[in-house]
């Protein structure tokens, strides 16, 4: 009888043993397996870097594998989601975006609440900010190049700029909100944008305004990087400030960071980031990382 339940005993820890080893070849898979981090980059044309070598048309948003989210997932270690597209403006994050007849889903659709890591950089093409900055006043400047062409037609507006950019500071509070509510726990980046125009003198040939519109031009550009770092503040968000990094590297400058309208297909479009800047702000964003 002894000999019996000296067996049996035996038996049971034989059997815990194996459910032990079976439970921790099982946690051991499943730490080898764990995967990294999520990331999702949210964004306008400045995230997406068009004509970047080398570009993904991605249905007309024109995803770049060199824009700061792909260097920032490659040297983070991050799985990346990136769905930013050009010509985005803020309701895109919560509605349908169509591009060249190509209709992209709502960019917070990529959003969840195991979602790690996000990167917005949104709010430029609000309002038409950036169609009345590159487009309407270029065109204004062409036929006046010595006046304030767009300077003066804003001011004669029932809703001038300075009203309009209210509009995009609540736009991107909104925006913003809905973010943090998505993804309660992750690390939420929102970047600014650069300096466009020089602070003195002008360069018709890469900036076609008329030279005395720079001044009421740039101090809408430094509106718009002011609106979206109030509203990251207001968000609790890191904020990369690329208004005061770009000093110096503006369209008219000998080293700019954005092309100008003597576009370089094999570099960037017309008007938008060189691959230099989406380094620049990738290295601000790892350092926040």
């Amino acid at each position: 009888m002894d000999a019996q339940r000296a067996r049996q005993r035996h038996g049971r820890g034989l059997r815990a043993a194996a459910v032990l080893l079976l439970l921790l070849g099982v946690a051991a898979a499943g730490c080898a397996e764990e995967e990294d981090p999520t990331y999702v980059a949210l964004g306008d044309s400045f995230t997406s870097g068009p004509l970047i070598p080398t570009n993904d048309h991605a249905g007309g948003c024109l995803r770049s594998d060199h824009n700061y989210p792909s260097l920032v997932a490659q040297e983070a270690g991050l799985e990346l989601v990136d769905v930013s597209c050009s010509g985005a403006r803020t309701a895109d994050l919560t509605g349908t975006q169509t591009v060249f007849g190509n209709a992209h889903p709502p960019q917070l659709d990529a959003v969840d609440p195991d979602t790690d890591v996000i990167t917005v950089g949104i709010g430029g093409n609000d309002e038409d900010v950036a169609s009345l900055l590159f487009g309407y006043c270029a065109s204004l400047g062409a036929a006046d190049p010595t006046g304030t062409p767009c300077t003066l037609q804003d001011s004669a507006q029932p809703v001038p700029m300075a009203a309009r950019l209210q509009t995009v500071r609540t736009n991107l509070d909104a925006a913003f909100a809905e973010i943090r509510e998505r993804a309660p726990e992750a690390e939420v980046i929102a970047v600014g944008y650069p300096q466009l125009l020089p602070a003195q003198g002008s360069c018709p040939d890469r900036l076609p305004i008329a030279p005395g519109d720079y001044a009421w031009a740039r101090g809408l550009n430094a509106e718009l990087n002011d609106a979206v770092a109030d509203a990251a503040s207001r968000a609790g968000f890191d904020f990369v400030d690329m208004w005061a990094a770009s000093e110096g590297h503006d369209i008219c400058a000998a080293e700019p960071w954005v092309n100008g309208a003597a576009s370089d297909p094999e570099a960037a479009l017309a008007f938008h980031p060189f691959a230099v800047y989406e380094r620049e702000v990738a290295d601000r964003v790892l350092d926040l990382l």
